[in-house]
């Protein structure tokens, strides 16, 4: 079945089709930067371009960068504010015309790795760290997904939350190298490891294509693996679960 996937992110907005059956993208990805607002209204306008672009008529999944319940947005992330108690299903089906199944972008990447990836088949409590503007977390356990783990806002010294001192926001904001850089994502790794004790964590994200230049600075003893399917995930894996939800009414969403 063929199913519009949206990925949300800080910088920019995205979307292709996908076989939501097999995985495989059929188009090239669309990508419109994120309104520099980033305000409900004006994201809702951008992901309706891209609706438009693919001159699609079916129903949409979309990975967005926030803890999402039901639906609802239940904080701003690294968004603008007025996101929080935003119903983001209801908000983008208004404005697109289109049947909308939202969920966290994390968990969206993982729903993706989890079914046509590394993670396919393997056991036990598996992470995927999407490395962005945030530090976005998805947790499964036996391939199920366990919602609102959302280890990025662990506090961390003088920041509030220790994404704001890790992502890939953060390498860029203080022009960091990868080698000063790895050693703080290491650091969260370890925090991660410490607080949960995975079997496996996946890193994907943008700043997963970059793998060989940070890779040799990760010491936990937990298996660390680059996402194969990397950027695309995020496209991949909410189509994969908007046709789950159709097929199956029983996605747990983020809550």
């Amino acid at each position: 079945m063929e199913i519009l996937g949206i990925d949300v992110g800080g910088s920019g907005i995205k979307g292709a089709l996908v076989n939501a059956e097999t995985g495989e993208m059929l188009t090239e990805r669309h990508r419109i930067p994120t309104p520099s607002s980033r305000k409900p209204a004006d994201m809702a306008q951008v992901v309706k371009q891209i609706v438009d672009h693919f001159n699609y008529e079916g129903p949409v999944g979309c990975g967005f960068p926030t803890i999402v319940k039901n639906g609802v947005c239940q904080s701003a992330g690294n968004l603008h504010p007025s996101w929080v108690d935003v119903n983001i299903d209801e908000l983008f089906t208004e404005v697109t015309g289109r049947e909308f199944t939202v969920l966290n972008d994390a968990d969206a990447a993982g729903y993706a790795s989890m079914n046509y990836g590394i993670g396919k088949g393997k056991q036990g409590l598996v992470i995927m760290i999407t490395i962005g503007t945030g530090l976005g977390s998805g947790a499964f356990y036996n391939g199920i997904l366990l919602p609102n783990f959302e280890l990025g806002q662990i506090p961390y010294k003088k920041y509030s939350k220790i994404e704001q001192w890790a992502a890939a926001s953060a390498k860029e904001r203080e022009n960091l190298t990868y080698e000063k850089w790895g050693k703080r994502f290491n650091k969260f790794l370890k925090y991660v490891e410490l607080i949960i004790s995975p079997d496996l964590i996946i890193v994907g994200g943008g700043t997963s294509k970059k793998w060989k230049e940070f890779n040799h600075l990760i010491t936990i003893e937990t298996d660390v693996v680059k996402a194969e399917l990397m950027n695309n995930a995020g496209i991949i894996g909410p189509a994969v679960a908007c046709l789950r939800e159709k097929h199956h009414g029983h996605l747990t969403k983020k809550g």
